[in-house]
């Protein structure tokens, strides 16, 4: 008898351990259920649709067809209303039962709705599907003026969807700088300047108290909590994500902020596994719970989870030093690792367009960005991935060119 994979999600996790199961064990029956209408599609490149710079035909990686091809059930359309770990089932809103004898939980999120009057009004749109994309781009193509919220990874992709459609914007940010989790001042302003010059206004220290809406209920503005007026016919808000869990209430999984994992992305519950965006994940290298949404992160999730649900398969360990790319400027933009972590840091600006932070934790360094000069990437995650107490050698990092092979001999990797 066959073994009955059951993966909640078509995310690139979801499909990533749909593929590895179906690699590893040619018999099984390989079943995915997602509640959007649309097969796998590159998150990454959605933004460059909506900015009018691609159309849709490259952004589809999975047609029906490939799911077809690989004899993997894929069930679109499809919302799981809740599961029963002791009966090994699926309930789904169309009343349909599914049995497993292992379960993928990749259901990513949801973007968080900025809690104000009229956050629903028409005009005011979210970033996250393909149909997203297609509301953001289809708008913006006509408006004039637009109000951006949430200076994050996300936020800068709707100024950059303003940029390239011309729309006049305003980008109010609760801090006095953008990503200030992440940059200091001085790197932020690097980003603040590319901004002004893509039509893009930073407004620090500001955010929305609510938004202004016409008798159509369409958006017109928008106010700040100190009673300044934005005025916007179009309006984007990316202030984080809530993770797509409902259904797992009752279920008995931990969950904190997202549903906790261990290193070989099983969840507390035997035969549930969870990947992407929504895990708590073990990270062996911080030795401790982290988090991480970036692609290849979640694909690596999906492909490790994969590999474990297959019967006598040799387990195998998620151990990865993500990264998340931002090409909206006329200049390079990384992030690595866990930027926003650590109890030390250092940083240096090389010129108007080239800066470097590293953040460390316990003498390790966690993560880190690079802005203008992305060259350095490769050694700063190997002394990632090899745990060296690197903190003490900041001058040595910080050098335009780093010699890898001085920094290792100066901090020895950890014994095993």
């Amino acid at each position: 008898m066959s073994t009955s994979h059951v993966i909640i999600g078509d995310g690139i996790a979801g499909a990533s351990a749909a593929e590895t199961i179906r690699e590893a064990d040619p018999d099984a029956s390989v079943t995915v259920l997602t509640d959007e209408g649309e097969a796998l599609y590159n998150r990454i490149l959605i933004k460059e649709f909506a900015k009018g710079k691609l159309p849709e035909a490259p952004i589809s990686i999975h047609e029906p067809e490939w799911y077809e091809e690989r004899d993997i059930d894929l069930q679109l359309n499809t919302h799981v209303t809740d599961i029963d770990p002791d009966g090994h089932e699926i309930h789904t809103h169309k009343g349909d039962t599914y049995e497993y004898d292992k379960l993928l939980v990749a259901t990513g999120g949801t973007p968080a709705q900025v809690p104000v009057e009229n956050s629903d009004a028409d005009g005011v749109h979210h970033f996250w599907t393909f149909q997203d994309a297609r509301g953001i781009r289809e708008h913006a193509a006509e408006a004039d003026q637009g109000i951006i919220v949430g200076a994050g990874l996300l936020g800068i992709d709707l100024a950059a969807v303003c940029a390239a459609q011309g729309i006049d914007a305003k980008y109010l940010m609760r801090g006095n700088r953008w990503w200030r989790y992440a940059l200091s001042e001085e790197g932020a302003e690097i980003i603040h300047e590319a901004l002004k010059e893509n039509g893009v206004e930073p407004v620090f220290e500001s955010g929305v108290d609510h938004f202004e809406v016409d008798d159509d209920g369409h958006v017109t503005g928008a106010v700040d909590p100190d009673g300044n007026h934005y005025d916007g016919e179009w309006a984007g808000v990316a202030i984080g994500l809530d993770f797509n869990t409902e259904f797992l209430n009752g279920a008995g999984l931990e969950l904190d902020d997202g549903v906790v994992v261990d290193e070989y992305m099983q969840t507390n519950v035997e035969d549930i596994y969870a990947a992407g965006d929504l895990t708590q994940f073990y990270d062996t290298i911080l030795d401790s719970q982290a988090q991480n949404g970036a692609w290849g992160s979640a694909k690596e999730q999906g492909s490790v989870a994969g590999t474990n649900m297959v019967e006598d398969a040799e387990a195998e360990e998620f151990r990865w030093v993500s990264s998340y790319s931002i090409t909206h400027f006329d200049f390079p933009f990384l992030s690595f690792g866990h930027p926003t972590r650590g109890d030390d840091e250092a940083e240096r600006k090389y010129s108007d367009s080239e800066w470097r932070r590293l953040a460390f934790e316990d003498g390790q360094l966690v993560g880190g960005v690079l802005i203008g000069d992305l060259s350095q990437q490769s050694a700063f995650k190997q002394l990632i991935r090899e745990e060296r107490k690197v903190a003490d050698k900041k001058e040595l990092l910080l050098e335009k060119e780093v010699d890898l092979e001085e920094v290792k001999a100066q901090t020895p990797a950890p014994a095993e």
